[in-house]
């Protein structure tokens, strides 16, 4: 019986050989990010999203963290912070499925069958259940506005606090003030 890092190990190379691009945060192995396009014949189709997957000690007996760092617009997906409400991955996880199930079953599911009445975005949820023509313009509106393969390059800095945003402008600067008076 293989030991959670190692089965952590291989998890995270069998999604890096299924074509998936992953960045690893640390060295741990336990926090990456994942590009993740919109399933084809959706509204989301189109739409490339950088998700935040974080592995707790005991994957796979409990279920990875799953958020998505630009935004996008669903009923099941809180907008301010990209936390999934997925009741297979939260709920009904079990040991058989893999990360590659998270990206190729589970948010591609999620996404083309959104669940309304158990909302994490309220106000998309009703407009789902009021208009769903207007629900999936306003849906192509976000993938257009946040989605695009350019915006998931710099979403890391999108999401900082503005404090660390103002820290990285200070040290880029005082770099390039200190490179200037060197010679």
């Amino acid at each position: 019986m293989s030991s959670p890092s190692k089965r952590r190990e291989m998890d995270l190379m069998k999604l890096m050989m299924s074509d998936y691009k992953v960045e690893m945060i640390n060295d741990s192995m336990q926090e990456f990010y994942v590009e993740f396009n919109g399933p084809k014949e959706s509204p989301y189709q189109g739409g490339v999203w950088k998700i935040r997957v974080e592995l707790p000690d005991a994957y796979p007996y409990k279920s990875p963290s799953i958020g998505f760092v630009n935004k996008i617009y669903h009923p099941n997906v809180d907008e301010m912070s990209g936390s999934v409400c997925l009741d297979v991955i939260n709920q009904t996880w079990s040991p058989m499925f893999d990360l590659v199930n998270v990206f190729e079953v589970f948010l591609p599911q999620l996404l083309l069958y959104p669940n309304p009445s158990d909302p994490l975005n309220g106000e998309a949820a009703a407009l789902m259940m009021r208009d769903r023509t207007a629900y999936e313009q306003r849906v192509k509106e976000y993938c257009e506005k946040y989605a695009k393969p350019e915006d998931i390059g710099g979403v890391t800095e999108e999401n900082s606090s503005d404090e660390e945003l103002s820290e990285d402008e200070y040290d880029s600067s005082d770099e390039a003030v200190a490179g200037q008076a060197d010679p």
